[in-house]
């Protein structure tokens, strides 16, 4: 297949690597800067610190006053946004070409002149509180996500919400905010992705003029836990009025490319696609076209992790079908993998599959960038994404089924349930 997006890399002598993606199709650029640091990151007793600093990020530097830098590109014609992971912290805008330049003095600025009022933390603070009660207080499905994340890992900060706790949202201070920003917000701990219609000769006198003035940090940066091997499956059952239709989920501890057994994750990926990656899926086609045991049901495994990765199941059963016989019947599929292993056909069918979504993504204006930081923020390199396809391609089906057996040990899985409580059923 060759490469995904012949990007070219360069580092400034302050640490800060750029990479550039060409690509003149539409007269648009995609600046993005990635913070290697996220909510797994964060001091203990300071849940939501990576991500409360992300909004801080936008509240003002020695140059610009609270919202006045947003509203600049705003005005010209540019649209920004930020997003807080469990590995990293990034912020992007899209724009013209000739405003390239603009952003970038922009995002250098805050980079090193972060500057907050009290006045302004605590607001946004609120604003936070807010946004918790909205999209996780408010909604039972999303209490139980934290539950069930609090449950898969015993040590793994994974199993701390990326908003925070509440109660430790409620203490959260300037002070932390600064001190956070000061330990992990550096040239040397960050990564700028440039994609669109530029030249990379421009981009490189550009990085140097705005970034490459920006001293680096000494980074003493600590090292994460680790965690503890699963030695009991594990079980969740939690009721709910607001739920009108019933869920079935299973996790299984799993690698990812930098945790655990690594050299698996190719081979996950290609079992992922081939039992529950979409509607041609042997999990769709067995529970909901053949036997109508379930209305959906599928996948999801996930690589990309610094830390353990899990490989999950999700079905939701049809009318009068009981969660003890929607299960039976996903872990009938899970043993014929197991014992019959999987086909030629199968994983050649997977393979192109996966190497179709990366030739889509370079039809996107924000994808290579953020497909690229990602990576690099996650500890891979160019060259990883780069031949990605290339290693894909080598799995074969014996790989398939060795990472299966690897995986799918029920000791080393946690099955939840989320159900709709009747008026009947309402306990006191």
């Amino acid at each position: 297949m060759g490469e995904v997006f012949s990007p070219q890399s360069f580092d400034l002598k302050n640490g800060l690597k750029v990479v550039v993606v060409e690509d003149h199709r539409a007269p648009v650029v995609t600046h993005m800067v990635w913070y290697k640091v996220g909510s797994a990151d964060e001091p203990v007793g300071q849940s939501g610190i990576a991500h409360f600093l992300e909004h801080l990020m936008f509240k003002g530097t020695k140059r610009f006053k609270p919202g006045e830098a947003s509203k600049i590109i705003s005005k010209n014609g540019g649209i920004e946004n930020a997003f807080t992971s469990f590995d990293y912290t990034a912020f992007y805008q899209t724009v013209a070409p000739d405003k390239l330049e603009l952003v970038m003095d922009i995002e250098a600025d805050r980079m090193q002149n972060l500057q907050l009022e009290d006045k302004d933390v605590i607001a946004e603070r609120d604003v936070v509180l807010e946004e918790r009660r909205t999209r996780t207080d408010n909604s039972d499905a999303a209490l139980f996500r934290e539950q069930i994340a609090a449950a898969m890992y015993l040590n793994y900060p994974y199993r701390i919400p990326i908003i925070g706790w509440a109660g430790e949202i409620r203490a959260l201070t300037k002070e932390m905010a600064l001190k956070f920003y000061e330990r992990w917000y550096s040239p040397n701990n960050a990564i700028l992705v440039v994609a669109g219609a530029i030249d990379p000769g421009e981009v490189k006198r550009l990085a140097v003029k705005y970034y490459g003035t920006i001293p680096a940090k000494d980074l003493n940066l600590p090292n994460r836990v680790e965690e503890p091997p699963q030695l009991a499956a594990r079980r969740l059952t939690m009721e709910s009025k607001q739920v009108g239709q019933a869920s079935w989920s299973r996790r299984y501890s799993a690698p990812s490319y930098r945790y655990g057994e690594t050299k698996h994750a190719f081979a996950l990926q290609v079992l992922n696609e081939i039992i529950g990656g979409g509607t041609t899926s042997r999990l769709y086609q067995s529970l909901v076209v053949d036997q109508s045991l379930a209305v959906a049901a599928g996948s999801w495994y996930r690589a990309e992790s610094i830390g353990p990765s899990v490989f999950g199941f999700y079905a939701s059963p049809q009318e009068g079908v009981s969660m003890e016989r929607l299960e039976r019947g996903i872990d009938r599929e899970i043993r014929l993998v197991l014992r019959d292993g999987v086909t030629k056909d199968e994983v050649r069918a997977a393979i192109i599959r996966l190497q179709r979504t990366a030739i889509f993504a370079k039809d996107s204006v924000t994808a290579p960038a953020r497909i690229i930081g990602s990576a690099l923020a996650s500890g891979r390199s160019v060259h990883d994404i780069e031949n990605w396809p290339d290693k894909i391609s080598k799995v074969s089906k014996d790989d398939v089924v060795v990472a299966a057996e690897w995986v799918f040990r029920i000791t080393r899985s946690l099955t939840a349930t989320l159900l709709p409580t009747s008026v009947t059923q309402r306990k006191p």
